[in-house]
């Protein structure tokens, strides 16, 4: 009875591993991933061998010979800068520079009364560029022409009393010998021609102190008139009517200066020059001047010298340079380039004074 019912529940129990599909084997699943992979790698192998072998086509190419009318049409090379210092001409760049320039101001301390020029006016020597308070100082010269005046007078009286002590004195000489006339008014005669003599030798020196002043007093009323030392363009104006000047600075109050003139005909370049290549410089020597400022515009110019010192700092020599064409154009402290050309004179005479030594 039991093993019937044993069996009949093993009758009506599911078998399930009869329906259940046998499990994928694992490897299969990236097999087709694996071929993607392997096909990519291959494909960029091969894009890179052709582009290889594309470039190393290139120079064969050029390499193959080309007619004769190609060649001669092709392009020639480029010269080779050469480098400055080694060989061709020596470049160095500098300013222009005024050799005359100078802050006109007044040796006397005063106010400001007029100025009479401008920025960019040209003067002459001598002329007149302002005008200071001179009452005071033409009434001090108007009192010494008075003392003048008056030791002159002075000196006229005392003349005259001369003239007329010498007749008494001559007389009573005459007289004296014919005794009509004592020893004792022979005596005072003498006297006074000495007195009055030796008045007009006081008022004389009295008469030259008071030219000595007079000329003075007009130096000094001279001085209230400030002059161009030279002529020039006017650059710079720093004065100003009512404003005292001085000739030395007291304080913040007083100015030391009424303007700034400058010697169009004194200007010249001043460049540096490494004391390396400063053989290459000769005095005389011809050089392209170039102004930052006009750059189309090249002035001849030549060497006037080279100054006798060298910078220690900078390692530099200082050379002078004349411009041979004066032009308008060419200002004070404008930036310069220059060119020192080859001189074939100097360069023989050189050698052939090394040659001699």
């Amino acid at each position: 009875m039991i093993e019937d019912k044993a069996k009949l529940l093993r009758s009506l129990a599911i078998d399930r591993s009869a329906s259940k599909p046998p499990p994928p084997a694992r490897g299969r699943r990236w097999l087709p991933i694996v071929i993607g992979l392997v096909a990519c790698v291959a494909a960029a192998f091969g894009a890179l061998a052709w582009s290889e072998f594309r470039h190393q086509d290139r120079p064969v190419e050029a390499a193959s010979p080309q007619p004769a009318q190609q060649q001669a049409q092709a392009p020639q090379p480029l010269p080779v800068a050469t480098p400055r210092g080694e060989s061709g001409n020596l470049s160095a760049s500098g300013y222009v520079v005024a050799r005359r320039k100078a802050t006109v101001a007044a040796e006397i301390t005063g106010k400001v009364v007029e100025v009479f020029v401008d920025e960019g006016m040209t003067v002459t020597q001598g002329q007149v560029v302002a005008k200071l308070d001179s009452v005071l100082a033409e009434k001090d010269f108007e009192l010494a022409q008075s003392r003048v005046e008056a030791a002159e007078a002075a000196i006229g009286m005392i003349t005259e009393d001369l003239q007329d002590a010498t007749r008494i004195l001559s007389r009573l000489q005459t007289l004296q010998q014919k005794s009509f006339a004592t020893e004792a008014d022979l005596t005072k005669a003498q006297a006074r021609v000495g007195v009055l003599t030796a008045q007009l030798r006081q008022y004389r020196s009295q008469l030259e102190t008071a030219k000595i002043d007079a000329k003075r007093s007009a130096a000094t009323l001279d001085k209230h008139q400030i002059r161009a030392p030279f002529g020039g363009v006017v650059v710079d104006r720093s004065a100003q009517p009512g404003e005292m000047i001085s000739p030395m600075s007291v304080g913040g109050f007083t100015r030391t200066g009424i303007c700034t003139i400058v010697d169009m005909d004194s200007i010249e370049i001043e460049v540096d020059v490494n004391e390396a290549f400063i053989g290459r410089v000769v005095a005389g020597g011809p050089v392209n001047a170039v102004l930052d400022a006009y750059p189309d515009l090249t002035i001849p110019a030549s060497v006037i010298a080279i100054v006798p010192t060298a910078n220690r700092e900078k390692a530099t020599v200082r050379v002078r340079i004349r411009l041979e064409k004066k032009d308008p154009r060419v200002l004070p402290d404008m930036a310069v380039k220059v060119t020192f050309l080859r001189d074939t004179k100097a360069g023989a005479a050189a050698a052939q004074t090394t040659a001699a030594n």
